[in-house]
């Protein structure tokens, strides 16, 4: 099923999702319009529309209708997400999943992207139920997850009881791996910082690096978030990017940038290198003598850029992204020493389960016990730490 976008004259998206016919789908029109209602972002809703088009296309070949599905159908479902091919790059760097198809082989959903369909799945029929359109149980439906109260309280992480949600779990999923940050390492952030061309990126990279901003946090920046005498950003939330750009949390909080190149860079970018006649707002602007000059810089401007000094690095792993100078930040910090609390305020997360994953790349409870066990004081590994340091793989 085609999910056709459109870019309206107000600059919105409109998205729409057609049946084999061509015709619009209604509710899942309805359903759409519902996220844009509840000021979900575009992204969200275009990923929404792309996860439904399978359902509809899992609907067609059974024969029935979106009313007519009960929870004995979606297991059907599951087995045809597991048959359905993707012809999109992954940057997945273990083995795969692969399909059979007259004799070639395509690569299969991923086991993270079939949970996020159901997961979608699962809220059109909640809203459906909620308009009073599906008068039965969700499908797909969750239920509270029990696993945390079987742990004791040894082995809880000190911000287990701080998020106000309950734990739940979708019942119908597939067991997917929950992969550590990769950070990258000393020499690849060298070499990236070498290989950048101009002042805006050095600066655009610092401040991600640094600040620990996602992409969408730093492209929508304004002069006025920047405070040069306290040392700090104010990251907002903001729509009125032209580009679509938007910073994913919905909590606004101000980051301390104390390391000097940072703010050398950033200064000096804004004083002499930033375009000055467009007259916008933003930060990070196109250069050059083209007609997209003095423009906010995009998502696909940003990916273009750094994926050119990766490549001008010999940095080609497939996992090193823009995000990926967020989870440097926040792994060094945690090893730094900066508390889970402190750094959740930080990073920006919402549930203290965003954070925990970087606390697992290096668990100083772990390393303490690890040190007790091998009878070794803390000079004792400080010192081999010094004499034999640690590389990450490239």
């Amino acid at each position: 099923m085609p999910v056709i976008k459109k870019r309206m004259s107000n600059g919105e998206i409109s998205i729409t999702v057609t049946d084999e016919s061509g015709t619009p789908v209604a509710v899942v029109s309805a359903f759409l319009a519902y996220l844009s209602a509840r000021e979900c972002s575009p992204n969200t809703s275009i990923a929404y529309a792309h996860d439904l088009s399978h359902w509809w296309q899992f609907l067609a070949a059974q024969h029935l209708s979106w009313y007519e599905i009960r929870p004995v159908h979606t297991v059907e479902f599951l087995r045809f997400l597991r048959r359905v091919t993707t012809l999109h790059r992954s940057r997945c760097t273990g083995p795969r999943l692969a399909v059979v198809d007259n004799g070639e082989l395509h690569a299969a959903l991923a086991p993270s992207t079939i949970n996020r369909i159901l997961a979608a799945v699962s809220s059109f029929y909640q809203f459906a139920i909620l308009t009073d359109q599906y008068r039965w149980l969700n499908p797909i439906e969750k239920s509270a997850d029990f696993a945390t109260e079987r742990v004791s309280e040894r082995h809880r992480p000190a911000m287990d009881r701080a998020s106000w949600q309950r734990p739940m779990r979708r019942r119908l999923a597939v067991r997917s791996v929950i992969r550590v940050p990769r950070p990258l390492s000393t020499y690849q952030v060298k070499s990236l910082l070498a290989a950048l061309r101009s002042q805006r990126d050095l600066a655009l990279v610092r401040l991600m690096l640094d600040g620990g901003l996602r992409p969408g946090e730093a492209l929508a920046l304004k002069l006025e978030d920047i405070s040069y005498g306290h040392r700090r950003v104010v990251v907002r939330c903001r729509n009125d990017h032209p580009k679509g750009v938007r910073a994913k949390s919905r909590f606004e909080r101000v980051v301390d940038l104390y390391e000097p190149a940072t703010l050398t860079a950033l200064n000096e970018y804004v004083i002499a290198h930033r375009p000055t006649d467009g007259g916008s707002p933003f930060v990070f602007l196109v250069g050059g003598r083209g007609q997209r000059r003095a423009e906010p810089l995009s998502y696909a401007a940003l990916a273009k850029l750094f994926s050119r000094a990766c490549r001008r690095a010999d940095i080609h792993e497939p996992w090193v992204s823009p995000h990926a100078l967020r989870h440097t930040h926040a792994s060094r910090m945690w090893d730094a020493g900066m508390r889970e609390l402190t750094l959740q305020k930080r990073l920006g997360h919402a549930s203290p389960e965003s954070t925990r994953m970087y606390t697992k790349v290096s668990d100083r409870a772990v390393v303490a016990d690890y040190r007790r066990a091998l009878g070794l004081d803390t000079l004792d590994i400080d010192q081999h730490s010094r004499d034999h340091p640690v590389r990450h793989a490239s």
